[in-house]
Parts: structure tokens; C-alpha cells; sequence
């Protein structure tokens, strides 16, 4: 029997099921390239062997010469950069934020597609980033609480995006060497290692290697981390070196937020870590062309959810769902210009499989957004475990409406969890107000003892979300139509897979030990003073 890979003729064992041969080739092919970029020597299992009905020398010899030929036809296909920048809404220039400086992503929606309505599927980063590793909704594939089952792999047929990336020659790489820690975040809730082959049952490798892309790698995928805007100790650093450090009276904030000097310089702090990153940005551009592969390369720039501030990360509302999504590509899209399409983050995978000239598999729940045909009506999206805080929300964005179902409106938005105490410097301010009687209505919402069991709102009316709807009689058609199509929805992505193994978060333990060994510290921090976390994690630990 002879089949065909990539145009390359195999002469394989009749007796053999063909999709087992494709696979057993591919699998050498991926161990030749795990090998090759890591430096080891090459080893074919028996098994591969048999199934091929080849000797071991014909195997290996197949095996790169099907390598060999995906680098020959490097120049047919994009190469593709995934720059994921960690907990940030459209809060850049581009879109419109003030007081905030980023030239070098202005540049990119200017020379490519700037997308409005960008939604993700999880407002926390694990289970955001399980789903657009897969192209499928956390929820479908049980990896919808935070820190989860990281050892059970994942429902069988379905495959990170790589796999199929690397079955069609590219190199897949994690990282990046200018940015600051490289970058090489997976952080996803199934069983998977950064770097090696990936089979699903044995091998759980999703990227070839680390940090460096060159011609050599063409065509290549390269996911890169910017982790700077994620809450962190260093936030204070990075502004005292800004050159343009952001000056908290220019800052404008949203109506929910209360106009306090601290909660002002948070907001400054936040949009100098922006101006830093967009230098990453444009080192990373810099790369590419200095490389003389900037213009076949394909440059998407996202968050991997809202940002971390009242009613951002972690929470369904706008800011916690809403996030940046640049395309840009010189050489195959047009320039300047604006879609306001409902994007789910999990349509990014899908798109990236269609750059790259690879069927989208049907098991996906992403759609391209480059197809003429594409359309969305709702973005779905879920709430689940984060940390030590257990909770069920649901939602549903149209075009002009958001619905939010709160299955557990006993937790409270501001559940006092720990890790949050540590880095939302706005959170305690607010609560200090709201116990003085300082905040208005719409400033302590977010302070409530409990959450409405369903939320409306008008988001074309009311971009802020602070008006629902759910109890208004002239809108009972549309609340009664959403609730209906959310609970469809939520069935056709809830997986049957009912594995539950957190991780314990130890910043429920960092807490409580600063509360009684560095009392100081924690007050200065209930007084809206950012004490940082890794520091008294380290200290805890020795």
C-alpha cells in the first residue's frame, strides 16, 4: 500500500490500518524533530517498527525525509507569532485609552485588523488558556476550574492546536529571549509538559523548543508570554525606570472605580507596565525584521483575559471578558482596518489552523474569523473555581446584549480571596470607603453581600454594565430568549468528565501567616499599600 503525507509516498505493510500508519509516521517525524532541537539522539520504539513493515533504518530515513520536505515548502506558508499579553483589557492607545502611550501597537492595527469585540471564554487565565490551546471551551473539556486536573489528559480525539501545527511542519516554539521571564507560560488545566512530542497517552509535549525563532525553523508558530502587566511585584520597578511615567490625574477611570489617589496610581501603575510591554512589542518586530521575515509573518496580540482590578479578572463582567485582538500580517490582509464581529478567544485557534492552510477539526468550538462566512452570535463564557473561591456563573454577549446567570448569588463578588489581597490595592481602599459611607451606588455594587441570581444589560447603551435589566418588564422577551439559549448552550459544552483535582493555592496559607508574623505589613496593605506576594512566599518557605 502506498499513502501520501505531504506529497511524500510511503510504501507501508498492506495488513496495516492506514490512520494508524499516518499517525506512527507522524509521531517519528515529531520524536525526529523533539530530538533535533534539544540535541539528543533519536530512538524509534519497536512499535513504529512493526506497524510501518520497514526496517529501522528505512523508518528513520522516512521519517526525515518527510521532515525534509515540510522545509523545502517553508516559503508557501506564514510564519505565525501568538503575542499573549497577561490580564489586560483594550486599555491601550489604539482603543482609545488615555493617558497611556503604545506606539508599537498602534502601529500594528493601523498596518492590519483591529478587532472590537473580543471576548474570552473565561475571565480567569488557566482555564482561558486550556480553551484557546485547544481551540475548544474549557467547560466542554473539564478544565474549567482554575489549577486543575494537570495530570488527567485530555478527552480522546481532541489535541492542542500544536499537534496539528506540527503535523504540518511547523516548528512550534514557546517563548521569547528578550522579554522579560522569556515568556514561556502554558499554565493549562490537562495533562501536558512545554517542550517534546505529543501523542495524548504517552507524550504531552506541545512545543518543539524554547525562546528563538530563525529562517531555519520556517515555517514556525511562536507563542510568547508578556507577563508584565500580570499583578506582580515588580509593577513599582517598572515604573520608577518609565521614561514616560503615567501621571495618575490624567488617568481616567470608569464610573464603578472611586476617584481615590491611590486607586488613581494603581491605575497609572497598570497602564506604565502597557507602555512597557508594547516595547516588547516592537523588540519583537525589530527581531523579525532584522530576521528578514517580517513580512511573511503573521503577528496576533491579545490578552489572556480582562484586567486585574475591580470587576476585571475573574468576574463576568466587561472588564473581567473584554479583550484586545490585534492581526497583522504585511504580506495577506488589509491594512487599517476595524471588524466589530463577535470574536471568541477560542475563533483565534481556529484562525491560526487556517493561516496555516490546516481544516479546522470539527471538534472545535472556534470558528476562523478569516473565512467570508464566518459569524457569531453569542460569545459564551463561565465562571468556575479560582483558587479557594468555588463558584458557577454563566454568560452570554450579543451584539447589543450581555445575560449573566449566578448559580451560587450567595458568594459574593468581593469573596476576600486571598491571593487578590495581596495585589488589588483599589479592593481595599474601596471597602474602607464603603464602610465610611463614601461610595455611591454604582462605586459599591461590586461590594455587595450577595449577586442577583440574573444580570441584563444593555451593552450598547450602557458600556459599563451598571444599569440591569433583568427585572424590567419591557425587557422580559430579551431576558427570557437569553436565559433559554444560554442553558442550551451550556449543555452542548459541559463535558461528561466529572475529574475534579485542584491544587491547593498557598496563598491561602501566605495570608494567614502575615496576618499574625508581619502584622505591619498587613495593615499597610488593608490601607490600599501593595506589599507584594513573592517576597513573603519566599520568606514563608524558608
Amino acid at each position: 500500500m502506498i499513502i501520501c503525507i505531504n506529497g511524500l509516498p510511503f510504501k507501508v505493510d498492506d495488513k496495516v490500518d492506514r490512520s494508524c500508519t499516518e499517525t506512527c509516521i507522524f509521531e517519528v517525524v515529531t520524536l525526529l524533530r523533539y530530538y533535533y532541537y534539544n540535541n539528543l539522539y533519536p530512538i524509534i520504539t519497536e512499535k513504529q517498527t512493526i506497524i510501518l513493515g520497514v526496517s529501522m533504518k528505512k523508518i528513520f530515513l522516512a521519517g526525515y525525509l518527510f521532515w525534509f520536505s515540510f522545509c523545502l515548502r517553508a516559503q508557501d506558508r506564514p510564519n505565525i507569532i501568538w503575542l499573549m499579553a497577561e490580564d489586560i483589557g483594550p486599555d491601550i492607545e489604539c482603543y482609545g485609552m488615555q493617558a497611556v502611550k503604545t506606539p508599537n501597537l498602534n502601529k500594528l492595527a493601523k498596518t492590519g485588523i483591529k478587532f472590537t469585540n473580543a471576548f474570552c471564554t473565561n475571565p480567569i487565565c488557566s482555564p482561558s488558556r486550556s480553551a484557546m490551546m485547544t481551540g475548544v471551551h474549557q467547560n466542554k473539556i473539564n478544565a474549567q476550574h482554575h489549577r486543575s486536573n494537570r495530570d488527567v489528559p485530555l478527552p480522546q480525539g481532541i489535541q492542542p492546536f500544536t499537534y496539528h501545527l506540527r503535523k504540518a511542519g511547523y516548528t512550534c516554539i514557546l517563548g521569547n529571549h528578550g522579554v522579560m521571564g522569556k515568556g514561556r507560560k502554558t499554565d493549562v488545566n490537562f495533562k501536558s509538559n512545554s517542550i517534546g512530542p505529543w501523542d495524548g497517552y504517552e507524550n504531552f509535549g506541545l512545543f518543539d523548543k524554547y525562546d528563538t525563532f530563525s529562517t531555519q525553523d520556517q515555517p514556525f508558530f511562536a507563542q510568547i508570554q508578556l507577563v508584565v502587566t500580570h499583578r506582580g511585584d515588580w509593577w513599582d520597578n517598572i515604573r520608577s525606570k518609565s521614561e514616560h511615567r503615567v501621571n495618575p490625574e490624567e488617568v481616567v477611570m470608569p464610573p464603578y472605580m472611586a476617584d481615590d489617589p491611590e486607586v488613581r496610581l494603581d491605575w497609572a501603575k497598570y497602564l506604565d507596565q502597557m507602555e512597557f510591554m508594547d516595547n516588547e512589542v516592537g523588540m519583537i518586530v525589530q527581531e523579525l525584521k532584522e530576521k528578514g521575515i517580517y513580512e511573511n509573518t503573521i503577528i496576533i496580540f491579545i490578552g489572556d483575559n480582562g484586567r486585574c482590578n475591580i470587576r476585571g479578572k475573574g468576574y463576568l463582567f466587561d472588564p473581567g471578558l473584554h479583550v484586545p485582538l490585534i492581526v497583522n500580517w504585511p504580506n495577506g490582509i488589509k491594512k487599517d482596518t476595524v471588524r466589530e464581529d463577535l470574536v471568541a478567544t477560542t475563533d483565534i485557534t481556529a484562525t491560526i489552523l487556517d493561516f496555516a492552510g490546516i481544516e479546522v477539526p470539527d471538534y472545535m468550538t472556534g470558528k476562523s474569523f478569516m473565512k467570508k462566512e464566518f459569524e457569531r452570535n453569542y460569545v459564551y463564557s463561565t465562571r468556575d473555581l479560582w483558587d479557594e473561591v468555588m463558584e458557577k456563573s454563566r454568560s452570554l454577549i450579543s451584539r447589543k446584549y450581555k445575560y449573566i446567570r449566578n448559580d451560587m448569588p450567595e458568594v459574593s463578588w468581593d469573596a476576600h480571596q486571598a491571593y487578590l489581597e495581596f495585589y488589588r490595592p483599589a479592593l481595599h481602599i474601596m471597602r474602607k470607603l464603603k464602610f465610611d459611607g463614601k461610595l455611591n451606588s454604582t462605586e459599591a455594587y461590586f461590594f455587595s453581600d450577595t449577586k442577583p441570581v440574573e444580570e441584563l444589560y444593555d451593552i450598547d447603551m450602557d458600556t459599563f454594565e451598571t444599569n440591569n435589566l433583568s427585572g424590567k418588564m419591557e425587557f422580559k422577551a430579551i431576558l427570557e430568549k437569553m436565559r433559554v439559549d444560554c442553558e442550551r448552550i451550556e449543555i452542548e459544552n459541559t463535558s461528561s468528565d466529572k475529574t475534579f483535582q485542584p491544587v491547593f493555592p498557598v496563598s491561602v496559607n501566605i495570608l494567614d501567616w502575615v496576618k499574625y508574623k508581619h502584622t505591619l505589613d498587613y495593615m499597610n496593605m488593608l490601607n490600599g499599600k501593595e506589599i507584594g506576594f513573592h517576597k513573603y512566599l519566599q520568606m514563608y518557605h524558608e
